[in-house]
């Protein structure tokens, strides 16, 4: 790509704020001397002006939305919600992790449940849970808990029902994190019981996301979802889990809704599109004589280290902004023609997550007892690409 320069207004009036800035104490730095701008000076180069903190219906691109936030649920107040409840994480994979360490530094009354002596036991233990205190297998878990936030994977929801289900007294909450298993109900066989409240937070990041936006003090964007109301309280104790288990914006939706998209973007723009882009540009570059280390530089290492952030900080516009006019015009040009291309690939797959097509595949692969095999063998194919092999001395000469 060619030089990339700032127009002068942006570079001015960042440089200004960064110079006397700081918030608690610390610098900013230009992306997030960007977001504190003030309105006048964010119009003046072009930046989007906030909404004010705490206003709860948002206007998103002429849709109205209700978005919940974490101020709203302050530490007190949260442990006056739940002062009468124990909160029974189920499984400790990413998220169970996360969730679960940030639901214990929230102060709240969390069990984790998961079989004895496993990975997830072992790991749970090397993180500080306590077995017979906080540590506890599945149904002994379940048992003690009032809300059973079950964090098993997909396949093991489906696999695990018929132990769970019968434990699922009335008076207790049932919580996901991923729409899939009750939505997807005739594949899974997991029928919720008709006399408790089932709700949903779906973090949108990693388990591992979770917990470190949660620990620099930040909080992730989460979607938040009731997929039974028995005791009319249902909506406010999920948005009431959700600050908990560390989101700092809760936005509503339905279990269906969450599930398709997720599902849809997880294969799409978000890991599969991706990481197919990747290839396709990679290889054209490595067939057309360019070296490994200049095809993953500008394949890869451009996009997550500088462009990506900028999309992530202000928006595709601002990202524009920042760049030669060389590149706006490419971009712009060429993307139209990627649209194009993609659409048709982007309808196919909504369609098959919407058939169940892509549920099944899951459910298949997933419940393969051997799937653990399998899987290391596709991570191991892709370790040994070329790209990530290239990457891999990319980031030691620049860690």
């Amino acid at each position: 790509m060619a030089a990339r320069r700032a127009p002068q207004a942006i570079r001015s009036a960042l440089s200004q704020l960064t110079k006397s800035s700081t918030i608690h104490g610390a610098r900013m730095t230009p992306l997030v001397a960007a977001r504190a701008a003030p309105a006048a000076v964010r119009g003046a180069v072009g930046l989007p002006v906030q909404q004010t903190r705490g206003m709860k219906t948002i206007d998103f691109a002429g849709t109205k939305e209700t978005v919940y936030e974490r101020d709203d649920w302050p530490r007190e107040k949260l442990l006056d919600y739940f002062k009468d409840d124990t909160l029974a994480l189920i499984g400790y994979g990413s998220q169970g992790h996360g969730q679960g360490l940030n639901l214990r530094d929230n102060g709240l009354n969390v069990i984790i449940g998961v079989r004895k002596n496993g990975a997830s036991w072992k790991d749970a233990v090397q993180d500080g849970w306590i077995p017979g205190k906080n540590l506890f297998e599945v149904e002994e878990a379940i048992k003690k808990g009032s809300i059973i936030m079950n964090l098993l994977s997909d396949a093991a929801q489906s696999e695990t029902w018929p132990t769970i289900k019968p434990l699922l007294t009335k008076g207790k909450t049932l919580y996901f994190s991923h729409g899939f298993s009750p939505v997807f109900k005739d594949r899974t066989k997991v029928d919720v019981p008709e006399d408790i409240d089932v709700i949903l937070v779906a973090p949108k990041g990693s388990g591992r996301t979770v917990r470190s936006l949660f620990k620099e003090g930040r909080g992730i964007n989460s979607s938040v979802a009731v997929y039974q109301d028995v005791t009319g309280q249902a909506l406010e104790k999920a948005v009431a889990l959700g600050v908990g288990v560390g989101s700092g914006y809760l936005y509503q939706t339905t279990f269906k809704k969450e599930v398709f998209s997720d599902l849809y973007g997880e294969r799409g723009c978000l890991m599969g599109g991706i990481h197919g882009m990747f290839l396709a540009q990679y290889e054209v570059l490595r067939e057309r004589g360019h070296s490994p280390s200049e095809a993953f530089n500008e394949t890869v290492e451009e996009a997550t280290q500088s462009l990506y952030p900028l999309i992530g900080a202000n928006g595709m516009d601002y990202m524009y902004a920042a760049c030669s006019t060389t590149a706006r015009r490419g971009a712009i040009d060429w993307s139209k023609k990627f649209k194009d291309t993609l659409k048709p690939v982007f309808n196919e797959l909504y369609d098959r997550v919407e058939d169940g097509s892509e549920t099944q595949r899951s459910l298949d692969y997933n419940s393969r007892s051997d799937y653990r095999e399998l899987y290391e063998k596709e991570m191991q194919e892709i370790r040994e690409l070329e790209i990530w092999r290239a990457g891999k001395a990319v980031r030691y000469v620049t860690p």
